[in-house]
């Protein structure tokens, strides 16, 4: 997760596009997911440490924050793919970097507003008795209640934003397969919808087994009394949203061309960095070690990811009604 983050803070061309700002977001709030809920699992379960009430819901606001900009990005990576695909021809003035910075600027200062209305003061004083959670000490279950219904929320919307993109391809490639006729390249190459629908299918099912138990589990805290197995049963299933966050990234990034290529060349550079080294510890000077060849300005650029390239496919056909 911080070597993506990483590599895309270190390019200049990768940072300025909307759809990998939104990936480092993505990853920014996985690597604070991995951190503060391994931190305040290991505490609460594990150690058994028991903090005071401000000092704890510290530590859940952080995990609250970490989980809450994870799914935030999540939809505007989707709704960011939906724009790529529904306004292929003006995505470029749709979604320009400004906006997108607004995004993110808006996305993460309501997750953290909403994290920490608990350390606030929207909090319960009876620790686990009713009206608390007796998942969460100190937590009202009218904020449970309202903090799971927004999380269930922003999945239904990554939910009909991938709908609407599968109903956009398979209607594209639908009309270009009558338009060309069902013989030639169609049947030498997959068709676009097939690949996105695999690729979206893989997400959605990841997103919906690592998050709909723990969820669930929320949901049924509410309105009745959890048993000590049931709380056991939701620590468990809360380590699936840690493994979502740690999926995201590779799931995400490892399908753009443009940052593959980046990480690739970075891993390059630190390698010849090292035998550099190596070879003027061994008394061989950096110019037959080529050493000066490698510098930031000389990355591989590649003009399309996977989502410019679908855009580009929807944009350049011709439009057949």
């Amino acid at each position: 997760m911080s070597l993506f983050l990483g590599v895309i803070a270190t390019s200049i061309s990768l940072r300025r596009r909307p759809s990998y700002m939104f990936i480092a977001s993505l990853a920014l709030a996985d690597v604070f997911a991995s951190c503060f809920f391994t931190t305040s699992f290991l505490d609460f379960h594990l150690f058994h440490r028991s903090d005071r009430p401000n000092a704890y819901l510290f530590k859940l606001g952080g995990v609250t924050m970490a989980f809450t900009a994870s799914v935030g990005s999540l939809l505007l990576t989707a709704l960011d793919r939906y724009l790529c695909i529904h306004q292929a021809s003006s995505y470029k003035l749709l979604l320009t970097r400004r906006r997108a910075l607004l995004s993110l600027l808006v996305l993460w200062c309501t997750t953290i507003i909403i994290s920490f209305l608990p350390l606030m003061g929207w909090q319960c004083h009876t620790g686990f008795t009713p009206p608390c959670s007796r998942l969460f000490p100190y937590i009202s279950r009218s904020y449970l209640a309202c903090w799971t219904g927004f999380t269930l929320m922003l999945l239904a919307l990554i939910l009909a934003a991938y709908t609407l993109i599968l109903w956009k391809a398979h209607r594209h490639e639908s009309s270009m397969a009558s338009f060309q006729g069902a013989a030639g390249t169609g049947q030498a190459r997959m068709r676009m919808d097939i690949r996105l629908a695999r690729t979206f299918g893989l997400i959605l099912l990841i997103l919906v087994v690592c998050w709909l138990p723990a969820l669930s589990f929320m949901l049924v805290d509410v309105s009745t009394v959890l048993t000590l197995s049931e709380q056991r049963a939701f620590a468990f299933c809360s380590t699936f949203c840690l493994l979502n966050s740690t999926v995201n990234p590779l799931l995400y990034a490892l399908r753009c061309r443009d940052l593959r290529l980046a990480l690739m060349h970075s891993l390059q550079r630190l390698w010849e960095i090292g035998r550099c080294k190596k070879s003027q510890r061994s008394g061989v000077t950096a110019r037959e070690d080529n050493c000066s060849e490698f510098s930031d300005n000389k990355m591989p650029q590649v003009e399309a990811t996977e989502l410019d390239s679908i855009s580009k496919i929807v944009e350049n056909q011709p439009d057949v009604k």
